[in-house]
């Protein structure tokens, strides 16, 4: 009979390339849920059996669609295995049911239909799950309504009304996440002269759904003010979203100085149609499922 041929092992800078989680985060789960279990060698050192490499990969799966590390890294194999069926079920039935049509979404806006456009988003929500539906229903109409605006087809008070509607929804998604979250606090607020906040509610929202406790200071936030709240909370981050409206040099100045009185045990993170490409010091992420993945390294000791 051949010989039993023996297990890979991997270090947990392999084990991360492996499996697209960050050392940081790893060693966290290690941790926190004793999961994934390392052996150790002559040396002291610690390695990980390739074995484990199958399961982290859908953890990560399940992440990427908006369950909770504390839930699926616990979770059993057969419990994992059911959830990302569910997962793929959910993604078939959405690439198999028409889009909704922009237009019929638009329609409602412009005459003011606030229970007929709840009715449709709920719907969605619960049919595509968190992330989709951000991603695939509030962005877009935003987006479609402000082009509305600019094209005259609708009117300030139009935006304003979406504005409302969509924030009294998602901070009612996001009500039973923040009753559980116990992870790190982030503060969340726009810069002066930025009045927009469907991003920086759709942003919260995402935190809340993976762990992050949310404080959410608001929109138009002096700088020094702002950094206050961070430092007075000790908040793990200060996220700021910044829409196409305020894009330019003099948003970067602001964040550049925010970055300046931030803290430094404090993260800055900026997001949003508008958000500079670079700023120094501080995380720019280009949609939100980088502020999902994000989450997971803040997350992790400092």
């Amino acid at each position: 009979m051949a010989a039993e041929q023996p297990t890979a092992l991997l270090s947990i800078g392999a084990l991360a390339r492996a499996t697209g989680l960050a050392v940081e985060t790893l060693r966290t789960w290690e941790r926190r849920y004793g999961f994934p279990v390392p052996e150790r060698k002559p040396s002291g050192h610690r390695v990980y059996c390739m074995t484990s490499v199958p399961r982290l990969r859908q953890i990560a799966a399940a992440l990427a669609h908006g369950h909770r590390a504390g839930d699926v890294v616990r979770a059993s194999d057969d419990d994992l295995g059911a959830l990302l069926g569910m997962v793929a079920t959910r993604a078939r039935e959405v690439v198999a049911t028409p889009s909704l049509d922009p237009d019929a979404l638009l329609a409602l806006v412009a005459r003011f239909d606030g229970d007929g456009l709840t009715r449709v988003l709920n719907a969605e929500w619960g049919r595509l799950g968190p992330m989709a539906f951000l991603e695939q229903r509030v962005a877009p109409l935003a987006e479609a309504v402000g082009a509305a605006w600019e094209s005259g087809r609708l009117e300030v008070r139009h935006e304003h009304f979406l504005s409302e509607r969509l924030g009294d929804l998602l901070r009612a998604y996001r009500l039973p996440y923040d009753e559980r979250c116990r992870g790190p606090l982030v503060v969340l607020a726009t810069l002066p002269g930025e009045a927009h906040a469907i991003g920086l509610q759709m942003a919260a929202l995402v935190l809340a759904i993976h762990g992050c406790r949310v404080c959410y200071v608001g929109t138009e936030v002096p700088i020094v003010e702002l950094a206050s709240v961070a430092r007075d909370l000790a908040a793990r981050a200060i996220g700021v979203s910044v829409s196409l409206a305020t894009r330019g040099p003099r948003t970067a100045a602001a964040l550049t100085k925010l970055q300046k009185l931030v803290p430094s045990r404090t993260r800055l993170v900026v997001g949003g149609g508008g958000a500079p490409r670079r700023v120094d010091g501080a995380h720019v992420l280009c949609d939100l499922t980088g502020l999902a993945a994000w989450t997971i390294d803040l997350a992790a000791p400092s």
